[in-house]
């Protein structure tokens, strides 16, 4: 690892932002290694929380004060989150209770677009968010297909290229697994799509921690992403291109706001993490540099994605050389690739893996993380899953060493 790089030293500083990262059990430190199902919160974002609910806690759309405060923080939040995903406008930016829900319902208003004997194509690769909500409409007579998952954890490009064709009308594809860490070649899948007029839709939720998102090269039709995943509250992102969504019908009351982005939300939302939301996306840019807002986070992405990609690969190799270790994913010749691992012990299951990690202060979770189909597809589901451990800005290279020791007794049975 990079242990001189300035830059490096300066964001390994910002851990005293997370207040969590003080907490100890047993006697040690906590190593939140468990990023990839939700990240830690840093004190920004906490505070922007806290000073919604103490200071502007209203509903939407009033005559007084505090409602036009609230309606000028979800608007602030929109223009927030463009900038962070690459948007045009934040009339492309939609809130919801979290991905998945935001999910079921786009894939409800594509179902009344489509007709019966069209064709959906989803990944044996991706999280179930992103297969489930789609296997649903074959219900109502739409085909549904999956790209095969090649057994080093990477997609088959040539089976995609085989089952996209003109009954095609909406490919869904992650760009980063969450079981794996494997990056997607969506600018394949954008080509592809549009050879056939079919739509795109990305689910982001395990990329956008890790690097920059730009949603207009190459253009998508719809992406998903998820503010827990960056240092964010629970609150659920949903892009869609501009004017599109005006072009679907979702379920929504008659009271509801009847264009885009507004149409998709159903209910009041969850103003005070969506406060928070806004405050993420700005922490984030306080890692970069730039005149506005959109360069400061292109900035600070590519360092955090350097800074966890070396931990990462740290972690990787060290891992390599431990026997009855079994890592399942493509290795870190590529700087594109998530930090993100996923292993088994010969000689313990994953649960008793992160047990004993859990002992030592270490977090790390096990079993298939709802990417079940690829767990399945690898033949690992039957034996409890994986182990898996993901980096995030505030992991360092001394407890990815506290990680491999435990791993390295366990092996010998200590």
């Amino acid at each position: 690892m990079s242990h001189h790089d300035p830059r490096f030293e300066a964001l390994v500083r910002r851990r005293s932002d997370f207040p969590s990262l003080r907490r100890t059990h047993n006697g040690f430190p906590l190593a939140y290694l468990d990023g990839p199902a939700g990240t830690q919160v840093p004190q920004h974002v906490i505070d922007d929380m806290v000073r919604y609910y103490t200071t502007h806690n209203a509903n939407t759309h009033g005559c007084f004060v505090t409602t036009r405060e609230t309606d000028q923080i979800l608007d602030d939040a929109r223009e927030a989150v463009a900038a962070f995903l690459g948007a045009k406008t934040k009339n492309s930016i939609s809130f919801g209770a979290n991905m998945t829900t935001l999910a079921f319902s786009l894939s409800k208003a594509v179902r009344r677009a489509m007709k019966e004997g069209d064709e959906i194509l989803i990944t044996q690769l991706d999280h179930e968010a992103n297969r489930g909500p789609w296997l649903t409409l074959a219900e109502s007579g739409i085909v549904v297909n999956e790209v095969r998952l090649n057994s080093d954890g990477t997609l088959d490009y040539e089976d995609m290229r085989g089952k996209i064709n003109r009954r095609t009308r909406l490919l869904a594809i992650g760009s980063a697994s969450n079981a794996l860490g494997t990056v997607n070649d969506i600018a394949l899948a954008r080509e592809l799509t549009s050879k056939v007029g079919a739509w795109l839709l990305v689910d982001a939720v395990h990329y956008a921690p890790h690097f920059s998102i730009n949603v207009t090269s190459p253009e998508v039709d719809f992406l998903l992403c998820s503010a827990y995943k960056f240092y964010g509250p629970h609150v659920g992102i949903l892009y869609c291109r501009e004017g599109l969504l005006d072009r679907l019908e979702p379920d929504r009351l008659r009271t509801q706001e009847q264009t885009a982005p507004y149409k998709i939300e159903t209910g009041t939302l969850n103003h005070a993490a969506v406060a928070g939301v806004k405050a993420a996306v700005e922490y984030i840019a306080s890692f970069g540099e730039g005149s506005d807002l959109r360069t400061r986070l292109v900035s600070a992405m590519q360092l955090i994605a350097e800074y966890e990609h070396d931990v990462a690969k740290t972690l990787y190799e060290g891992l390599r050389q431990i026997p009855g270790v079994m890592i399942y994913g493509q290795s870190f010749a590529s700087p594109h690739r998530a930090p993100t691992i996923s292993f088994t012990l010969e000689t313990h299951t994953a649960e008793q893996v992160c047990t004993r990690l859990s002992e030592k202060g270490i977090c790390a979770w096990d079993g298939h993380f709802y990417a079940i189909r690829p767990i399945e597809v690898l033949g690992l589901l039957e034996r409890g899953g994986v182990t898996r451990v993901g980096i995030s800005l505030y992991n360092t290279e001394e407890e990815i060493s506290r990680l491999l020791d435990e791993v390295k007794l366990m092996v010998k049975g200590k």
